[in-house]
């Protein structure tokens, strides 16, 4: 199931499971995850981008592992908000992973979330080799942190 909006989303949303942020790209998708009281995103990992059947396999595994509630896909806008062919490209995959998983999906702005997870390595002094491994996932963290973010502001 394919949410639009953040607030019905929430309402979508079982208590006390938590949720997966996901940063496609053309090469790796970087996966984090959020505590079950929906505070906070931690960097799991990067998969290497196959085929979508076996991508799909990886991620529906790390789904269930870990009891994921509902998925937060990074959406590439452009940085004037228009979509151009990556947000085409992640609606697709949205569209293909909700045939074969029935939790809730959602999409979360994701202009600087690369920018700022680099940044983040930068000041850690994460050497330029390491910087590569991580950068997806920790992306992925911030694109769902912002929507942590957001959904504890839509219930306080």
């Amino acid at each position: 199931m394919i949410v639009e909006e953040i607030a019905e989303f929430a309402t979508a949303l079982p208590r006390d499971r938590a949720l997966a942020g996901l940063d496609l790209g053309t090469k790796t998708i970087g996966v984090a995850l959020s505590d079950r009281l929906l505070t906070v995103a931690t960097p799991l990992e990067t998969v290497k981008r196959k085929k979508f059947t076996e991508d799909a396999q990886r991620l529906l595994a790390i789904l269930e592992a870990r009891e994921i509630a509902g998925v937060v896909l990074g959406l590439p806008r452009n940085m004037d908000g228009s979509e151009g062919p990556r947000c085409q490209s992640t609606r697709a995959f949205a569209r293909n992973f909700a045939q074969l998983w029935p939790g809730p999906i959602t999409f979360w702005d994701e202009r600087l979330s690369t920018v700022a997870a680099e940044r983040a390595l930068l000041e850690a002094d994460t050497s330029r080799k390491k910087r590569a491994e991580l950068i997806d996932h920790v992306a992925a963290s911030y694109i769902l942190q912002g929507a942590l973010d957001r959904l504890r502001h839509l219930k306080g």
